[in-house]
C-alpha cells in the first residue's frame, strides 16, 4: 500500500518533533522519521537535546551543584552535613531515568496526536510521480521501506565537531555523549573548548573534585557574549569553582598512553605546554549533520560550512522542501530549532489550506541565549561590542545581585543585569545577566523585545519584593540613572 502523507519531518529531536506535533494538530496527515538510538540499541526520540544534549547536561549540572553546597554552602545556614560523598554511578542513573522519561514521552505524544513514527535511516530521492510528491527511502537496517509526501522538513540537527588528529574513543577522549556517562569522578579533566558544553561539563565535575583545565583556541573568553559578562564570568570561574581556563591556545598533538591523555599545545604567548590528564572532553562545536540524506544527488543548495541554505522561513531552493535547526544557519540552540518547526508547520498548513496570508518567520534578535554553569549566564539581543560597531548610540544600565534581598538571603549573590537601550527612543537593545537562575529572568526581557519595550516600560512595571526580578528593574531603572537601592 502507497504510505502518502501530508508532511514529512526527518529528524525527532526539538526541531522535528516539534514541527511533527504541530503539523498534526493543524490536520495534515504527518509522519516522523528519525534513526536516533540509545545505548541498548533501541529507538529513542528527542535528537541530541534529549538524549545526550540539554537534559541530561542540566540533570548532572544540578547533582553536582547540590553536592557542592552540601559542603561548601549549607554550613553558613546553620546546616552541617558529615561525611558527604558522591556516588557517581547513581547520579548518571538518574539522568538516564530523566532521559527515558523524556523520550518516552514524545512517544507517547505523537500517539495522542496521531503522528506515524518510522525508526530509520531516512534518504531523499527525486520527486516521485504521484502528485509530485517527494519520495523517502528508510533504511531500518532490516529491510528498506519507502514513504510519499508531499512537503518534506529537514531537521536532523548536528554532531559534534572533529579534531582530525582526536579520534573519539569515549574511554579517554571523549565528545559531549561519552562526556554524559562517566562512571566515576577523574581526578584529572581536560576540556578542548570553552564553549557552552566546555564549562557545562567541566562545571559539573569540578564541582565534584576533579582538576580541570579548559583550553580555548579564541583570543578571548565567551566572545560571542557581552565583552563585560564575559570578563565577570572567566573571573568567578576562575575563583569558584576554580576551573583553570586558558585562551588563545593552539593544539599541537593530543597522545594516550596506558593511563593518561597528553596534550600538547602552545599557549597565547607562543610557549609550548604540556597538559597530561586522566580524561579529555573535545567540545569544540557541532556541525550540521546531513550525510546519508541524498542531498548531493538532489543538487539542493549547501554553503561551504555544509549548513542547507534556507530563506527567513526557513524554504530549500527545491519545491516543498524545508531545514529548520542546527541543519541551517542561525544559532544552535534547541528552541530556536523548535520555533522554526512551529513556523514551517504552519506555513505548510496555510498553503494546504489555500491561506494565503504572509508566513512567519523567527525573530534571531530575541532568541535567549543560556549557559547553565554557576552562576548562570543569559543575554537576549545586542552586545555591547555590536552596538559600539555598528555605531549606535546606548544608554547602559546596571545593577548587581549583592544589592538584592532574595539573592542574599539564597546566598547567591554574584553578577549583575545589564541593560542597553537606544539612547534616543529608549527600545530595549539587549540584557545580559550572570548570576543565580538567570536562565528564568531572561525570559521577561525576550517578552519586552518582542513588544518593542522602552527601558522605561520594564521600569514602570511591578516586580515582586522580595524576588530576583528586581535586579532588572533595577537595571532598568538604572538607564536613566534613577536605581533606588545602589
Amino acid at each position: 500500500m502507497l504510505k502518502l502523507f501530508d508532511v514529512a519531518i526527518i529528524g525527532a529531536g526539538p526541531g522535528g518533533y516539534v514541527a511533527a506535533i504541530r503539523s498534526a494538530q493543524l490536520g495534515l496527515n504527518t509522519v516522523c522519521i528519525d534513526e536516533w538510538e540509545n545505548t541498548k540499541g533501541k529507538a529513542s526520540l528527542g535528537g541530541t537535546c534529549l538524549n545526550v544534549g540539554c537534559i541530561p547536561s542540566k540533570a548532572l549540572l544540578e547533582s553536582s551543584e547540590n553536592f557542592y553546597r552540601s559542603v561548601h554552602k549549607f554550613p553558613a545556614h546553620g546546616i552541617k552535613v558529615e561525611g558527604v560523598s558522591i556516588d557517581v554511578s547513581v547520579m548518571i542513573s538518574r539522568k538516564d531515568k530523566i532521559v527515558t522519561t523524556f523520550t518516552g514521552g514524545i512517544a507517547a505524544l505523537f500517539k495522542k496526536n496521531k503522528v506515524t513514527s518510522i525508526h530509520g535511516k531516512a534518504k531523499l530521492l527525486k520527486h516521485g510521480k504521484q502528485e509530485e510528491t517527494w519520495k523517502i527511502e528508510i533504511d531500518n537496517k532490516k529491510e528498506l521501506e519507502t514513504v510519499y509526501a508531499k512537503h518534506v522538513i529537514v531537521a536532523t540537527g548536528s554532531t559534534p565537531r572533529q579534531l582530525l588528529s582526536t579520534p573519539i574513543d569515549n574511554v579517554r577522549i571523549l565528545d559531549n555523549s561519552g562526556a554524559l556517562d562517566l562512571t566515576e569522578r577523574p581526578e584529572r579533566l581536560g576540556v578542548i573548548g570553552a564553549g557552552v558544553i566546555g564549562l557545562e561539563m567541566g562545571s559539573v565535575w569540578r564541582r565534584l573534585g576533579s582538576e580541570v583545565t579548559i583550553l580555548e583556541a579564541m583570543p578571548e573568553f565567551l566572545m560571542a557574549a557581552d565583552e563585560q559578562i564575559a570578563k565577570e564570568a572567566r573571573k568567578i570561574f576562575s575563583k569558584e569553582p576554580g576551573l583553570s581556563i586558558q585562551t588563545g591556545i593552539e593544539i599541537k598533538e593530543i597522545k594516550t598512553n596506558k593511563n593518561n591523555v597528553i596534550v600538547t599545545f602552545t599557549d597565547n604567548s607562543g610557549k609550548s605546554q604540556k597538559l597530561e590528564v586522566d580524561k579529555l572532553i573535545v567540545a569544540v562545536g557541532r556541525v550540521p549533520n546531513t550525510a546519508g540524506l541524498g542531498l548531493t544527488d538532489l543538487d539542493l543548495k549547501v554553503d561551504e560550512r555544509g549548513y542547507i541554505v534556507v530563506d527567513d522561513f526557513c524554504c530549500t531552493d527545491l519545491p516543498n522542501l524545508y531545514a529548520v535547526g542546527d541543519v541551517v544557519r542561525g544559532p544552535m540552540l534547541a528552541h530556536k530549532a523548535s520555533e522554526e518547526g512551529v513556523a514551517v508547520a504552519e506555513m505548510i498548513a496555510a498553503i494546504e489550506k489555500g491561506n494565503t496570508r504572509k508566513p512567519e518567520k523567527v525573530n534571531f534578535n530575541t532568541i535567549p541565549r543560556v549557559i547553565y554553569t554557576s552562576p548562570e549566564i543569559a543575554w537576549v539581543g545586542k552586545t555591547e561590542q555590536e552596538l559600539k560597531s555598528a555605531n549606535i548610540s546606548y544608554k547602559v544600565g546596571q545593577f548587581p545581585f549583592i544589592a538584592n534581598g532574595r539573592a542574599r538571603a539564597l546566598g547567591d549573590t554574584v553578577g549583575f543585569v545589564k541593560v542597553l537601550a537606544d539612547a534616543t527612543s529608549d527600545r530595549i537593545l539587549g540584557v545580559h545577566m550572570i548570576g543565580p537562575y538567570v536562565s528564568e529572568l531572561i525570559s521577561e526581557a525576550v517578552v519586552a523585545m518582542e513588544f518593542s519595550a522602552s527601558s522605561e516600560d520594564i521600569a514602570r512595571i511591578i516586580h515582586a519584593h522580595p524576588s530576583l526580578s528586581e535586579v532588572l528593574h533595577e537595571a532598568a531603572l538604572g538607564v536613566d540613572k534613577r536605581a533606588l537601592h545602589i
